[in-house]
Protein backbone atom coordinates (compact mmCIF):
# COMPACT_ATOMS: atom_id res chain seq x y z
CA UNK A 1 0.00 0.00 0.00
CA UNK A 2 1.42 3.46 -0.95
CA UNK A 3 0.25 6.92 0.49
CA UNK A 4 1.46 10.13 -1.30
CA UNK A 5 0.69 13.19 -0.38
CA UNK A 6 2.52 17.30 -0.91
CA UNK A 7 1.85 20.32 0.34
CA UNK A 8 3.23 24.10 0.33
CA UNK A 9 4.08 25.64 3.71
CA UNK A 10 5.86 29.25 4.21
CA UNK A 11 8.65 28.38 6.12
CA UNK A 12 11.91 27.66 4.77
CA UNK A 13 12.96 24.09 4.36
CA UNK A 14 15.33 23.85 7.27
CA UNK A 15 12.50 25.21 9.43
CA UNK A 16 10.68 22.25 8.27
CA UNK A 17 13.11 19.93 8.24
CA UNK A 18 14.05 21.05 12.42
CA UNK A 19 10.27 20.34 13.13
CA UNK A 20 9.95 16.96 11.87
CA UNK A 21 13.63 15.29 12.39
CA UNK A 22 12.93 16.20 16.14
CA UNK A 23 11.35 13.37 18.04
CA UNK A 24 10.07 15.35 21.02
CA UNK A 25 7.96 17.02 19.11
CA UNK A 26 5.98 14.66 17.17
CA UNK A 27 3.16 15.16 19.37
CA UNK A 28 2.82 18.23 18.12
CA UNK A 29 1.72 17.35 14.28
CA UNK A 30 1.55 13.59 13.54
CA UNK A 31 -2.25 13.29 14.29
CA UNK A 32 -1.29 9.37 14.76
CA UNK A 33 1.65 9.75 17.19
CA UNK A 34 0.52 8.49 20.47
CA UNK A 35 4.21 8.69 22.12
CA UNK A 36 8.02 7.51 21.99
CA UNK A 37 8.78 4.23 23.48
CA UNK A 38 12.05 4.66 26.01
CA UNK A 39 14.37 7.04 25.20
CA UNK A 40 13.90 9.11 21.69
CA UNK A 41 17.24 9.72 19.67
CA UNK A 42 17.88 13.78 20.35
CA UNK A 43 17.63 14.11 16.04
CA UNK A 44 16.47 11.89 13.57
CA UNK A 45 19.79 11.51 12.07
CA UNK A 46 20.72 8.07 9.81
CA UNK A 47 20.86 5.25 11.65
CA UNK A 48 18.67 6.55 14.82
CA UNK A 49 16.32 4.28 16.12
CA UNK A 50 13.56 4.95 18.40
CA UNK A 51 10.24 3.19 18.64
CA UNK A 52 7.12 4.88 18.33
CA UNK A 53 3.60 4.11 19.75
CA UNK A 54 0.50 5.10 17.34
CA UNK A 55 -3.25 4.81 17.06
CA UNK A 56 -4.69 4.53 13.67
CA UNK A 57 -8.67 3.13 13.53
CA UNK A 58 -9.09 2.73 17.52
CA UNK A 59 -6.22 0.07 17.73
CA UNK A 60 -2.88 1.12 19.16
CA UNK A 61 0.42 -0.43 17.71
CA UNK A 62 4.37 -0.04 18.11
CA UNK A 63 6.43 0.49 14.91
CA UNK A 64 10.61 0.00 15.41
CA UNK A 65 12.08 2.89 12.81
CA UNK A 66 15.44 3.24 12.19
CA UNK A 67 16.49 6.42 9.85
CA UNK A 68 17.26 5.19 6.64
CA UNK A 69 18.42 8.58 5.08
CA UNK A 70 19.17 12.06 6.08
CA UNK A 71 19.85 14.68 4.03
CA UNK A 72 18.99 18.25 6.46
CA UNK A 73 17.45 19.81 4.87
CA UNK A 74 16.22 18.25 2.04
CA UNK A 75 15.11 14.33 2.40
CA UNK A 76 14.47 12.45 5.76
CA UNK A 77 13.39 9.01 5.21
CA UNK A 78 12.67 6.08 7.90
CA UNK A 79 11.95 2.41 7.63
CA UNK A 80 9.70 0.30 10.49
CA UNK A 81 9.00 -2.69 11.71
CA UNK A 82 5.15 -2.50 13.09
CA UNK A 83 3.04 -6.02 14.16
CA UNK A 84 2.63 -9.05 12.80
CA UNK A 85 5.76 -8.51 10.81
CA UNK A 86 4.40 -5.54 9.07
CA UNK A 87 6.55 -2.62 7.43
CA UNK A 88 6.68 0.88 6.53
CA UNK A 89 8.57 2.94 4.56
CA UNK A 90 8.30 7.09 5.02
CA UNK A 91 9.87 9.79 2.80
CA UNK A 92 9.74 12.79 3.60
CA UNK A 93 10.91 15.31 0.71
CA UNK A 94 11.49 18.77 0.92
CA UNK A 95 12.14 21.17 -1.66
CA UNK A 96 13.11 25.34 -1.65
CA UNK A 97 10.33 27.28 -3.42
CA UNK A 98 10.19 30.95 -4.12
CA UNK A 99 7.47 30.91 -1.36
CA UNK A 100 8.61 28.47 1.16
CA UNK A 101 8.77 24.25 0.87
CA UNK A 102 7.34 22.09 -1.29
CA UNK A 103 6.99 19.39 1.17
CA UNK A 104 6.74 15.43 -0.44
CA UNK A 105 5.40 12.62 1.90
CA UNK A 106 5.14 9.08 0.71
CA UNK A 107 4.11 6.42 3.04
CA UNK A 108 4.91 2.76 1.58
CA UNK A 109 3.52 -0.07 4.45
CA UNK A 110 2.15 -3.80 4.21
CA UNK A 111 -0.60 -4.59 6.39
CA UNK A 112 -0.34 -7.24 8.98
CA UNK A 113 -2.43 -11.03 8.33
CA UNK A 114 -1.10 -11.68 4.62
CA UNK A 115 -4.45 -12.15 2.44
CA UNK A 116 -6.60 -11.35 4.84
CA UNK A 117 -5.38 -8.27 5.82
CA UNK A 118 -4.77 -7.23 2.17
CA UNK A 119 -8.49 -7.37 1.67
CA UNK A 120 -9.07 -4.85 4.48
CA UNK A 121 -6.21 -2.43 2.49
CA UNK A 122 -8.80 -0.16 0.91
CA UNK A 123 -10.43 1.30 4.15
CA UNK A 124 -7.02 1.19 5.62
CA UNK A 125 -5.75 3.70 2.84
CA UNK A 126 -8.27 5.70 3.12
CA UNK A 127 -8.28 6.28 7.04
CA UNK A 128 -4.59 6.33 6.68
CA UNK A 129 -4.68 9.42 3.89
CA UNK A 130 -7.18 11.13 6.09
CA UNK A 131 -4.65 11.28 9.03
CA UNK A 132 -1.87 12.02 6.33
CA UNK A 133 -3.71 15.36 5.30
CA UNK A 134 -4.41 15.96 8.75
CA UNK A 135 -1.29 15.54 9.97
CA UNK A 136 0.09 17.73 7.16
CA UNK A 137 -1.98 20.72 8.19
CA UNK A 138 -1.10 20.36 11.41
CA UNK A 139 2.68 20.60 10.21
CA UNK A 140 1.60 23.61 8.22
CA UNK A 141 0.17 25.42 11.15
CA UNK A 142 2.58 24.95 13.47
CA UNK A 143 5.44 26.63 10.84
CA UNK A 144 3.29 29.08 9.20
Amino acid sequence: MKVEREVEIAAPPEEVYDLIADPERLGEWVTIHQYVDGNAPDELVKGARMTQCLKLAGRSFKVKWTVAESDRPRLLAWEGRGPMRSKAKVVNTLTPTDTGTHFSYVNEYSLPGGPLGNMAGPVVRRVTTGEVDKTLQKLRELLE
